[in-house]
């Protein structure tokens, strides 16, 4: 396959900026809505668990030593990205997109200080790292996950070990047994695997025969609002796991010969594993289903499903069985924080928050996208029809009642796609406006993750 770029005739050429605008401002409108009601919640005593509605953050102008480093890798992609993007060579490409991204994401954590902004995201008693000097034997934790994840007993899991599978909770484990321990490590650890999203993105575009889209997203994907979240929380690592499962199906179905086949089974590897960082990720099982429905690679989506299969009899024989981690995770979450947010709010506000995560160019890219459905080729629009469908429907059942900004991490990265249909002439300055958003709420408030 050649490493230069295809081009597909519709894609950034119509101006339409007043309609795009229009759709940003009534965006805007939603947040605003969002803010005041939830401002009025708080002051009538209800207490919603947000500081700063929409968001989990407060209040907190601040600068800090990535402050520098963020505005300048900020410049530099809004400046020179969407031309080296289409320049050049392929991996090359991927390679500097990946490093572009871990800075932009590392800088904007660091905003808020290394000690505030890295080593602490992961190690508060709520979180993953608290829990991991408790275990002696890893075999004995997966055996015995399930006791304690009722949190109504004496000896029970830290709020977000507990709220989700052993997967997650398995890796900061062995990342500590291998002598990369504590905060510092962990933090560095999921930015690095979270930022190399946008490079699986466009991974799996490229394989389904738009490398012009992947192209024209990459710049976006680096410069996602959203990763304010992804530096540093485990979200963050599980839009990485996801994505890059997505990706590595998308390259076994399209192609030939065992790589296609090994690449297929990774891929499956890492999206049954996905099953075992967050219940809600079984939504992303949306996305490979269009791989493999756009596709029609029956190999590939069978060595993925073996992929799939074997991490579930892993940890089954390992004693944790899924459906009964989910229905606990069910009954604590009822017992939570979500009985007082009440879901006639979230069920809209949620998108609010979301707004904040994907940014201005993605609404105006999926408003390009509706005005004109034939727009992007079917693997672009499937894919980003996918990631939509599974936000909504997490936002329909009821367990994403705030926090989204970073729960809905792995399905947000996809949202991106729609960018490329925006014109070549605009592009620098929706990538300003991404990166203008996201150095706004990272130096204004400070976020819980």
């Amino acid at each position: 396959m050649s490493s230069r770029p295809t081009r597909t005739a519709s894609v950034g050429r119509a101006p339409g900026l007043g309609p795009d605008l229009a759709a940003v401002c009534a965006v805007t409108g939603l947040v605003v809505a969002a803010a005041l009601v939830g401002w009025r919640l708080l002051r009538a005593g209800v207490d919603i668990f947000l500081g700063f509605p929409p968001l989990l953050a407060q209040w907190l102008p601040h600068v800090g030593p990535g402050t520098p480093v963020a505005l300048v890798t900020a410049l530099l992609v809004a400046v020179h990205g969407p031309r080296l993007a289409a320049r050049m060579d392929w991996r090359p490409l991927l390679s500097a997109s990946w490093g572009a991204a871990v800075v932009w994401t590392l800088s904007l954590a660091l905003v808020d200080g290394w000690q505030r902004g890295v080593v602490g995201r992961l190690t508060s008693d709520q979180e993953y790292l608290y829990d991991v000097p408790k275990v002696g034997s890893v075999l004995g934790m997966l055996r015995t996950f399930s006791d304690h994840i009722l949190t109504n007993q004496p000896v029970h899991w830290t709020t977000h070990v507990g709220a989700h599978p052993p997967g997650v909770f398995l890796l900061f484990v062995l990342l500590d047994r291998i002598g990369l321990g504590g905060g510092g490590a962990a933090g560095l650890f999921v930015v690095l695997v979270g930022s190399s999203a946008c490079v699986a993105v466009a991974v799996a575009l490229r394989a389904l025969g738009a490398e012009d889209v992947a192209r024209r997203t990459l710049p976006f994907g680096v410069l996602l609002p959203g990763a304010v979240w992804v530096g540093v929380s485990a979200d963050g690592m599980f839009a990485g796991v996801l994505a890059w499962g997505v990706a590595l199906l998308a390259l076994g179905a399209t192609r030939r010969g065992r790589r296609a086949d090994g690449a297929a089974l990774v891929g499956g590897l890492l999206l049954g594993y996905v099953l075992y960082l967050s219940y809600g990720l079984a939504l992303g099982g949306l996305l490979p289903l269009v791989v493999v429905a756009l596709t029609r690679a029956w190999r590939a989506a069978g060595f993925a499903q073996l992929g799939a299969a074997l991490v579930v009899a892993a940890f089954t024989a390992a004693g944790f069985w899924w459906l009964t981690g989910y229905e606990d995770v069910r009954v604590i979450y009822a017992a939570s924080i979500a009985q007082t947010r009440p879901y006639e709010y979230f069920v809209w506000a949620d998108l609010a928050a979301l707004a904040f995560a994907v940014g201005p160019a993605v609404v105006a890219g999926l408003r390009r996208a509706a005005a004109a459905p034939r727009a992007l080729p079917a693997g672009p629009a499937l894919l980003t029809s996918a990631a939509l469908a599974a936000i909504l429907l997490a936002d329909v059942s009821g367990m994403s009642k705030g926090e989204v900004e970073r729960i809905w991490l792995p399905f947000a990265v996809w949202l991106v796609v729609p960018c490329g249909l925006l014109p070549r002439r605009q592009i620098g300055y929706w990538l300003a406006a991404q990166a203008v958003l996201a150095l706004a709420v990272n130096h204004l408030l400070l976020t819980v993750w």
